[in-house]
């Protein structure tokens, strides 16, 4: 087939981790969620708990669950929280101490040079009394920063090199103070001459004014696009109005959380720089004024939160300060997703190269395939939306059950109790015409022509035309045999709460599944019924199935339970069997008024109401064959009376070998004769 010749075309290499692997599919999600749903009966919870937990998929590869990802969230914000904050403003410092150096020598230099050269002494007098001065002056600049910058910028610099030198510095710092608060392109003409800067001040003012007007709920003038026609260059990839206020909010709220963080004194001299700095062409108030709107747009930003930084880790200046806090920011963003997320969809939110810059590859591959859970269920067509809950869809229900019977048949495969795949298709062996496609258990008549016109229309679908035609599982059709209904089952499965906390309803479950899904697949003319019991019991349709879970009830209503089963098989023809499966003796019965009686330990009354129901079943050609779980003295003895009366068949089983031997009874029952395991 097609499969094997690709696959012996195969290269290996090792993994380096740009490989791109199998997407998890629908498949996988639900396999992964089935044991949590059929043991609590929620789609939406078992979901839930899948995003908090995570899993391993079909390739092995560890998806990180919400849980292990807010530990690397956590983790992360504590590394960065080391940063050393004390000495925000020291390479400001620093650099203002190397222009005043230069400009100290070069004025001393100059001195001596027109000292040199004077021809009289009051010359030679007058360059060394204005030496003095300049040095004097620059004695006399303010101790701090914004003042310091300020003064210099009135200066009349003597030497070249420091005027240049402190120019750049000014650039800098503009730029730094600029990109606290904007995008790096913004940042940059903050630092270039004037004209550019008169161009971010009119691009501000102009997102002020549309900022304005959706504030009083009128349309934007310019509108996005004209504005982004001229001022694209200040806020480039922004693809909404939306879009780039997000964005700003974020950095500006970052920003604001510097400021909260810092001391009085730091976050003085931050105020003062900006004031300073940015303060020509009204640039500082258009960014005020920007903060105060985004303010009221997004107030759960994190404007003033305070972040605990500062430790022996490396020092930051300004500019790696905005990085830090950012990063802050939106670590505490998810932090807050991650411990509030109830639904995967929620965390589609979520910029996954974001996460890969915070926190890795890794967990951005994690959180993406976290937030694809329900899409990918709802592609497959395993799930709907209904009524605002997630609902097996009848695919889903079939894989489910699927599941659960290879599951057990894998296991029967492994202690090697026998073949017990069927080579018959139930009484009738007469070919009706028509094709069904194959699945598991199927007898295997291959109808060729179906199954070749199945690889043709597939291969055709992938833009394949012509020989040669390879096959896939998927393409076999075989031929639908004529069968007769020789067989009417109830499994009746017991709901109590002893169920759960002796760790046997799991097991109950799955076998009511798995036999679910065995007679739709292999004897679809069958009829099966459902039953779920405790105090009472009730009917069930395969479609609730799934999300049936324990009721939190004391009492096993048996009688009813049987009485119940004989009304459903009362005119169904062939064979007729009820299934019990059960972990309590009867401590239940209905009463003739309709009543419910219970008492624990069973009382000869109940006693005698449940063993006349299983006459009445026995008169009506109804075997009961029983399945106890943890059975104790009382249990086993009432099972086996009840088996003597009825002439059914009782196991004693666990949860372990339950499924084993429900599955081996039927198949030896319903198709042939088959070997029991030792000890039913």
């Amino acid at each position: 087939m097609s499969g094997y010749l690709a696959r012996s075309r195969w290269r290996y290499s090792r993994w380096d981790g740009t490989q791109q692997l199998r997407p998890i599919d629908g498949g996988d999600v639900l396999d992964q969620i089935a044991d949590d749903l059929l043991y609590h009966g929620d789609l939406d919870a078992a979901l839930r708990r899948l995003m908090h937990e995570g899993f391993e998929d079909a390739d092995g590869r560890r998806i990180a669950g919400l849980r292990e990802l807010l530990e690397q969230v956590r983790a992360r914000r504590s590394e960065l929280a080391r940063a050393d904050l004390s000495g925000l403003g020291d390479d400001i410092v620093r650099g203002l101490d190397e222009v005043l150096g230069t400009e100290r020598r070069a004025i001393d230099e100059d001195a001596i040079r027109r000292a040199a050269a004077a021809r009289r002494p009051e010359e030679e007098e007058a360059a060394h009394r204005q030496a003095l001065e300049r040095h004097s002056e620059l004695d006399l600049l303010p101790d701090d920063l914004a003042g310091k910058i300020a003064a210099l910028r009135q200066h009349d610099f003597v030497s070249p090199e420091a005027a240049e030198r402190f120019a750049e510095l000014v650039a800098r710092l503009r730029h730094d103070l600029a990109q606290l608060q904007l995008d790096r392109s913004a940042a940059a003409l903050a630092a270039a001459g004037p004209e550019e800067r008169e161009h971010l001040r009119a691009g501000l003012a102009a997102l002020n004014e549309m900022l304005a007007q959706r504030a009083a709920g009128e349309p934007s003038n310019p509108s996005f696009e004209q504005f982004m026609e001229r001022f694209g260059d200040l806020f480039p990839g922004a693809r909404s109005l939306d879009e780039l206020l997000e964005q700003l909010a974020e950095r500006m709220a970052a920003a604001s959380a510097l400021l909260a963080s810092l001391d009085a004194d730091q976050r003085a001299q931050l105020e003062a720089l900006s004031a300073q700095l940015l303060g020509d062409l009204d640039l500082a108030w258009q960014l005020d004024q920007l903060g105060q709107h985004l303010r009221q747009l997004a107030p759960e930003a994190g404007w003033d939160q305070r972040y605990d930084v500062g430790g022996n880790g490396p020092p930051v200046g300004l500019a790696e300060a905005g990085e830090l806090f950012s990063a802050l920011s939106a670590l505490a963003r998810l932090e807050q997703l991650f411990s509030s997320a109830s639904s995967p969809a929620m965390l589609g939110e979520v910029d996954p190269g974001e996460v890969a810059e915070l926190l890795g590859p890794d967990a951005a591959r994690s959180l993406e395939a976290l937030a694809e859970l329900t899409r990918r269920l709802e592609q497959a067509g395993l799930v709907s939306r209904r009524e605002g809950r997630l609902r097996l869809t009848p695919r889903g229900l079939r894989q489910l059950g699927a599941r659960a019977l290879d599951e057990l048949f894998a296991r029967l495969s492994r202690d090697r109790l026998g073949d017990h795949t069927m080579a018959t298709a139930g009484i009738g062996h007469d070919p009706e015409g028509a094709t069904k496609p194959y699945e598991f258990g199927d007898p295997f008549r291959l109808e060729v022509n179906e199954t070749i016109r199945n690889a043709i229309r597939r291969q055709a679908g992938a833009g394949v035309v012509g020989p040669p035609i390879g096959l896939e599982p998927d393409d076999f059709a075989i031929e639908r045999a004529e069968q007769v209904t020789s067989a009417a089952t109830v499994v009746a499965v017991d709901l109590s709460l002893s169920m759960p906390m002796r760790d046997n309803f799991l097991a109950a479950k799955k076998v009511a599944m798995a036999l679910q899904a065995l007679i739709a697949s292999r004897y679809p003319r069958d009829y099966l019924g459902l039953i779920g019991f405790s105090a009472t019991a009730r009917e069930i349709s395969p479609a609730e199935l799934p999300e049936v879970s324990w009721d939190f009830a004391y009492g096993t209503n048996l009688q009813h339970t049987l009485a119940l089963a004989r009304r459903m098989l009362a005119h169904r023809p062939g064979a007729k069997q009820v299934v019990l499966i059960t972990d309590g003796e009867p401590t239940a019965h209905v009463l003739e008024d309709g009543e419910i009686f219970f008492h624990y330990p069973p009382v000869p009354e109940t006693l005698r109401a449940t063993l006349r129901e299983v006459k009445r079943c026995s008169a009506e050609h109804i075997t009961i064959n029983t399945f106890a779980l943890d059975a104790t003295g009382s249990l086993r003895a009432f099972v086996e009376e009840m088996t003597r009366r009825n002439r059914g068949r009782a196991f004693f089983a666990t949860p372990e070998t339950l499924g084993d031997y429900v599955l081996m009874d039927f198949v030896a029952h319903r198709g042939g004769s088959r070997r029991l395991p030792r000890g039913a």
